[in-house]
């Protein structure tokens, strides 16, 4: 019976049709074109052209050459199954349920196979664009200099060429599946293969072609064995928990890949002979195929388990202790550890000393103020203007004044469009148009009832504020501020006026007016033109741009205002740091942005995420969040700069030793990356050791700081980063913090990056790392602690200091009458073989725009509770703790807070019947918390805290009873009124 034809569509509906598709393709082509020549102007006004085109040619190259040639193999076995077909076909219902299918077909099968060929080259080479990075490095990238410890091959190939052969080997795998299943289709519909009928199911000519197919596929998984041999110096081997191959896979596993891709090149020669030239049948073929699934799985995975099982794992530690050993080797050389100092410090003096009111490098340096916390203040007192805003978090910097360097804090005042009074266009987009001045104050002083001492950036020509300097000591010949990181993507600006007439605000002035200012900076592109106006009104989608008369011949719009992106469009191959800040270099304000070279295929070395090992307290506080990149190689290569007023962006050199940077150079001309001897020094004065690297670094030398493999396998050494310490229960970890101090072993004082961290499981402190810049090379120091220190860790100290029985009433004080406690920065300073801690509170009332003021230093010398005091300011506590050292070297015992009540020589009255069981109860009590504090147990110490405060109820309730209010107190008792959870 003959089957009816297709229903065929009307000529309206297929003209319809083509009008829908030509209007989705021209608009998809207008948005491509109209992004792609903004991109173009923008890479044309900050001079890095050589970006633009080389990243768009790499990408069009890899679509075209990956994509045609997906295309042409997919359509190439179409055609040749369908040139292959049978000229006669037995007849069958199976042959007869076709027939309409290939009278379909027939008539335009060429079209039929370009279109299928077409649809997943399209597919193809989109997918390979994306791998632009991956073939850039492929085709630029050199020597490392260093040599896997397997197979003896350079670094370089597993970190240039591994990725982009394993890529390929995947495209090839899918062209030859996807050609597998079309050429097996093309053939069941024309007749080559059959699932009915007599004789033989598949003929001579179809059989040849999929066989051939099916032995390319062995082929190219015998090149995956060969690759898979390399990437095992990659892979996570769960016995050692480390990266890289261990004892099975060394002497079962590598030997038995290599096995399997001689079986897999035997096997497809198999298959061809077998299936083609010889029997002609698909029976010893299959046998092979199956000889080779066995074959995989015998010794590809039973014979390592047997190894893995029965000798590995009896005597682990000594059969995995050179491959440990190379892990801790390649990662410490991966992550730039190699280099990094271990100092033991014995911490055994428990006693304030005298020198420390004498003190010049350690003392006079110590930073009260918190970037954090002090963001508020700054933005309170010097905002003038509700619009402006510091963001919530400032920066640390330090800087020469009057011959003096020291730490400041520095914070940019930039405008807040949520703020602006009347949020529409042309204010947002045409007045205001940027902030004015670096703001900074020095990070060790504080005036005026707990202010910072402010020092630049000041609206006027000269400070009125009886609590700042008269006059700019950190003065910027152009302080505004057109680019900056409160700036979001659509926060573009229109400048450039006709005539004289300044429309854009700068300033208030001192007199009560405002200042209006015209961009005379070279940043920004033109858009005079009509065709740029139309241009960025498509893009911006935004009719203003041709209607507004703020739009002029003269104007010229600035946009990607954030420097952190500003960079990331500049520099692609970078991951940059989650904190740019500003400085002060030659009179000019620049933005400071710390680039990375990364990569994830350093043979043996650990692998992280660097989201997850860079997120603490203050990420989205001020600090981006890095993406989840996996990597297990980093370097920061790159210093970038973005000028603060023309948005200049200028990539140097940092590590100029890194080999993944002098491929990204090479790939985009060589001169994409200025040389490091072309920093400028005033600008290299301004470095600092980055925080996100040193967080990765930080949190890796909590294990590979222990160098000996079989101590590593016991994992007995290890460490962990402290959790915050006025909260430990939200999860989060201490951020590390930049000081300008001296730590014992250093000629003098350094700006450096520092964190303590604290044994595994443990709360005492283990170990100070700090990270600096030395004759602008970067220097990681350890500053290790004996074993069972008695030196309390960060939230122990924290927990100490605020629970002091004499402290704890006036921090109560502090946040009554409606205020609220904050503590600032934890700082673990090593002074005179002692520990000396320092944090400062802030009090915030609860009114409506107040902001914190720093109103007293909490400070602590020794193990962290035995001498501990609140004072109004540092001078003062030091004072206090140096008499308390000077009191327990007479005998007397330490206290804190306040001075110890005089000894009048009288011996008191004994206790008798429940008041000396109440005191007994008591001793009983202050011995568990000595016991607690001394373990390290914070629960076992919060608990004791607690056992304590009831006695000491149950003590004055026994007083009450028996009359004698005069009683003494249990010697060494705090008061009541300790508690075991401080207050923020």
């Amino acid at each position: 019976m003959r089957s009816s034809p297709l229903p065929r569509m009307s000529r309206r509906g297929r003209v319809t049709i083509g009008v829908l598709i030509g209007v989705f393709v021209l608009f998809t082509l207008l948005g491509w074109g109209v992004n792609a020549w903004t991109d173009w102007l923008w890479f044309d006004e900050v001079r890095y052209t050589q970006v633009f085109t080389g990243v768009l040619a790499t990408r069009l190259l890899l679509f075209l050459v990956i994509g045609l040639g997906m295309a042409a193999i997919i359509g190439g076995n179409l055609w040749l199954a369908h040139r292959l077909r049978p000229q006669l076909r037995p007849h069958s219902l199976e042959q007869a349920a076709l027939e309409r299918y290939r009278m379909l077909l027939s008539p335009r099968l060429g079209a039929w196979i370009a279109l299928v060929s077409a649809v997943i080259g399209l597919f193809a080479g989109l997918s390979a664009q994306s791998r632009w990075g991956q073939w850039l490095l492929f085709r630029n990238g050199g020597s490392f200099g260093v040599k896997d410890p397997e197979f003896g091959v350079d670094v370089g190939f597993y970190v240039f060429q591994l990725p982009f052969w394993r890529y390929l080997l995947g495209v090839g795998f899918t062209a030859v599946v996807l050609s597998l299943l079309g050429a097996l289709a093309v053939h069941y519909l024309f007749g080559g293969v059959r699932l009915q009928g007599v004789g033989d199911r598949m003929t001579n000519a179809a059989r040849a072609h999929l066989s051939s197919l099916v032995a390319v596929f062995v082929l190219l998984k015998a090149i995956a064995y060969v690759l898979d041999r390399r990437a095992m110096l990659l892979e996570y081997n769960e016995g050692t928990k480390l990266y890289g191959a261990g004892y099975a896979d060394v002497n079962a596993l590598l030997p038995a890949k290599e096995i399997l891709a001689y079986i897999s090149v035997l096997v497809a020669i198999a298959i061809i002979v077998f299936s083609s030239a010889v029997m002609r049948n698909l029976v010893w073929p299959g046998i092979s195929l199956a000889l080779l699934g066995v074959s995989a799985v015998a010794i590809g995975g039973i014979y390592p388990w047997a190894v893995q099982t029965f000798e590995v794992k009896p005597s682990a530690r000594d059969k995995e202790a050179p491959y440990i050993q190379r892990s801790i080797e390649a990662t410490r050389a991966a992550y730039g550890l190699s280099g990094t100092k271990t100092t033991g410090y014995a911490a055994n003096n428990l006693v304030p000393p005298a020198n420390l009111a004498t003190d010049t490098s350690v003392v006079s340096n110590v930073r009260l103020l918190d970037p954090q916390l002090v963001s508020e203040t700054y933005t309170q007192l010097q905002q003038v203007r509700g619009f402006y805003d510091f963001g919530p978090k400032l920066d640390i910097d330090r800087y020469a004044v009057g011959g003096k360097t020291s730490d400041y804090v520095v914070g940019v005042r930039e405008i807040n469009y949520g703020e602006l009074t009347q949020n529409n266009w042309i204010n947002r987009h045409t007045v205001f148009t940027h902030g004015y001045g670096l703001v900074g104050a020095p990070a060790n002083q504080v005036v005026c009832g707990g202010q910072p001492y402010f020092v630049s950036g000041f609206l006027g020509e000269k400070a009125q504020e009886a609590c700042s300097s008269q006059t700019e000591q950190i003065p910027a010949q152009q302080p505004r501020i057109y680019y900056g990181e409160r700036m979001e993507p659509n926060d573009y600006a229109i400048v450039g006026q006709s005539g004289d007439r300044n429309v854009e605000f700068d300033r208030p002035t001192s007199t009560g007016g405002e200042q209006y200012y015209t961009y005379s900076g070279e940043g920004g592109v033109k858009i005079g033109s009509f065709t740029r106006r139309l241009l960025y009104a498509i893009k911006e989608q935004e009719s203003n741009f041709l209607l507004s008369e703020a739009v002029n011949d003269n104007s010229k719009l600035l946009y990607v205002r954030n420097p952190r992106d500003r960079v990331e469009k500049v520099a692609p191959f970078l991951t940059l740091d989650g904190d740019p800040y500003p400085a002060v270099v030659n009179g000019r304000v620049q933005w400071i942005v710390d680039g990375y070279t990364t990569a994830a295929t350093y043979p043996y070395a650990e692998r992280v995420n660097l989201q997850a090992e860079t997120t603490d307290e203050l990420t989205g506080r001020g600090t981006f969040q890095l993406a989840r990149e996996n990597i297990n190689y980093i370097r920061n290569s790159v210093k970038a700069t973005v000028d603060a007023y023309d948005g200049t962006v200028r990539l140097y050199q940092f590590d100029d030793t890194d080999p993944v940077l002098k491929a990204w150079n090479k790939a985009f001309g060589g001169d994409l990356v200025l040389p490091k001897s072309a920093i400028p020094p005033e600008l290299a004065e301004h470095f600092r050791y980055p925080a996100d690297l040193f967080k990765v670094q930080r949190n890796l030398l909590t294990k590979f700081h222990v160098t000996d493999p079989g101590d590593f396998y016991s994992g007995q050494d290890f460490w962990q980063v402290p959790n915050v310490p006025d909260a430990p229960d939200s999860g989060q970890k201490q951020p590390p913090y930049y000081l300008f101090t001296q730590f014992p072993g250093q000629e003098g004082p350094r700006f450096q990056l520092t964190s303590a961290v604290t044994p595994n499981g443990r709360q005492n402190l283990a170990a100070l790392v700090s990270g600096s810049y030395v004759d602008g090379q970067p220097k990681l120091e350890v500053l290790e602690l004996p074993d069972q220190t008695r030196i309390s860790g960060p939230v122990q100290v924290h927990q100490q200091m605020t629970n002091n029985g004499e402290i704890r009433p006036q921090l109560n004080l502090l946040s009554s009458n409606q205020a609220q406690v904050q503590y600032g920065n934890l700082l673990s300073l090593p002074f005179a073989d002692g520990m000396l801690y320092v944090e400062p509170v802030y009090v915030k009332s609860s009114n409506q725009d107040a902001y914190p003021l720093l109103q007293k230093v909490l400070l602590s010398y020794g193990d962290g509770g035995s001498y501990v005091v609140l004072a109004n300011n540092l001078n003062d506590g030091i004072k206090q703790l140096v008499e308390l050292g000077k009191r327990a070297g007479q005998g007397s015992p330490p206290t804190g807070g306040t001075n110890p009540p005089p000894n009048t020589g009288a011996n008191p009255p004994p206790l008798t019947g429940a008041l000396a069981d109440a005191a007994g109860k008591v001793q009983s009590a202050i011995a568990e918390v000595k016991a607690a504090q001394a373990s390290g147990d914070f629960e076992r110490y919060g608990r004791a805290l607690k056992a304590l405060d009831e006695a000491m109820t149950a003590f004055q309730e026994a007083q009450a009873a028996v009359g004698t209010s005069s009683a003494p107190a249990p010697s060494g008792s705090p008061a009541p009124s300790a508690s075991a959870s401080p207050n923020r």
